[in-house]
């Protein structure tokens, strides 16, 4: 009796560590500047498998505008929209194509984007 009382306590630590308290260690990208027509793009590719994007931290400069290109490679139904909430953006990423979501020139500070279900997440640091 014992042991089953353990092994269900063991059992509900480790969910609980799995789904809240459990952090992928990830690092920050930074976005590649490029020049084109005399102004400053700045750009990186967020690829969206396995069930996370990756990279999942994005690290931009402070007041520039920003594009990600998001390329859809999970076919979960979950993976199908991605949202930044902060700026009221969202859009459809359709199966192994190409959509380059623009943002706009951002202040100091960090964003998420995720799913509409909140089980892909992401973090984009403007420093």
């Amino acid at each position: 009796m014992l042991l089953i009382n353990l092994t269900g306590l063991g059992l509900i630590i480790l969910i609980i560590w799995w789904f809240w308290l459990y952090k992928p260690t990830a690092t920050a990208v930074a976005v590649k500047s490029e020049k084109i027509d005399n102004k400053c793009s700045n750009e990186v590719t967020v690829v969206v498998d396995s069930g996370i994007y990756q990279p999942a931290h994005l690290l931009s400069p402070e007041n520039k505008p920003l594009n990600i290109n998001f390329i859809r490679k999970d076919s979960s139904s979950c993976a199908a929209t991605v949202m930044f909430p902060d700026f009221d953006i969202s859009a459809e990423l359709p199966l192994n194509k190409l959509v380059k979501i623009q943002l706009p020139a951002m202040q100091q500070g960090e964003y998420v984007f995720h799913c509409q279900m909140k089980m892909y997440n992401g973090t984009l640091l403007v420093k």
